[in-house]
């Protein structure tokens, strides 16, 4: 049932966001975990709690955070005038709770596995597994040379079906690195998802690769031209 069947709840923001988790018995998704508000309407959705996330809030709470003017030199090695330091909003608690709010919203039906890379995808994807429901994999930036040896931690099978998070898009380089690591095993990378899209070519070269691409923000959502390295 879509939302003009219903009366926005008084007092919460027309950009608010609502989001659902995965309820792994029921293959709805659905928020398990009461948010900044909770409407109580069995009509517009089948389960009895569902999140809202104020993405404009959201997008100040991290622009707040973690956003730093200087001059730093990016991984793909270009200079920078600005910098998102992923770090600052990956370990706030209500940032990292709504963003795997976010994620879960956009995890694309069929999914099985969410992925995440060492060291700041390991929040993201945290975050988002206890959202959907859905198990996570960790991708080690190398192989440990100990104990199981292994450059993943968690189950990747053939035949998964697997969604990558990503906290800042750049060129996209280290993303395509982790999907073709995952294509090794014989998964299945359908879609990338990254926090913070920079606009500086990382949906070019992802849809080029073949993979979808969204994000949950862009840098003109913090109120930065992306132009202005």
């Amino acid at each position: 049932m879509g939302l003009g069947s219903w009366h926005w709840p008084f007092g919460l923001p027309k950009d608010t966001q609502i989001t659902r988790r995965s309820d792994p018995t029921s293959g709805l998704r659905m928020s398990e975990r009461t948010a900044s508000a909770v409407v109580a309407t069995d009509a517009l959705f089948p389960t009895p709690y569902h999140a809202l996330v104020n993405t404009k809030t959201l997008a100040e709470r991290i622009a707040d955070t973690s956003i730093l003017r200087g001059s730093f030199t990016l991984r793909s090695g270009r200079t920078s005038s600005w910098y998102i330091d992923k770090y600052r909003f990956s370990t706030q608690p209500d940032i990292i709770r709504d963003l795997g709010d976010l994620f879960a919203d956009r995890i694309p039906e069929g999914t099985t596995l969410l992925a995440g890379a060492e060291l700041g995808g390991i929040p993201l994807v945290t975050t988002a597994s206890m959202a959907s429901g859905l198990p996570c994999l960790f991708i080690r930036n190398q192989k440990k040379e100990y104990g199981t040896a292994k450059r993943f931690e968690g189950s990747c099978e053939q035949g998964d079906q697997v969604v990558i998070l990503e906290d800042v898009a750049t060129t996209g380089g280290q993303v395509l690195e982790a999907a073709a690591e995952i294509a090794a095993t014989g998964a299945t990378v359908n879609m990338i998802i990254a926090v913070v899209d920079r606009l500086q070519g990382a949906r070019e070269r992802i849809e080029a690769a073949g993979y979808a691409f969204e994000s949950l923000f862009t840098v003109r959502d913090f109120g930065i031209d992306p132009t202005e390295d």
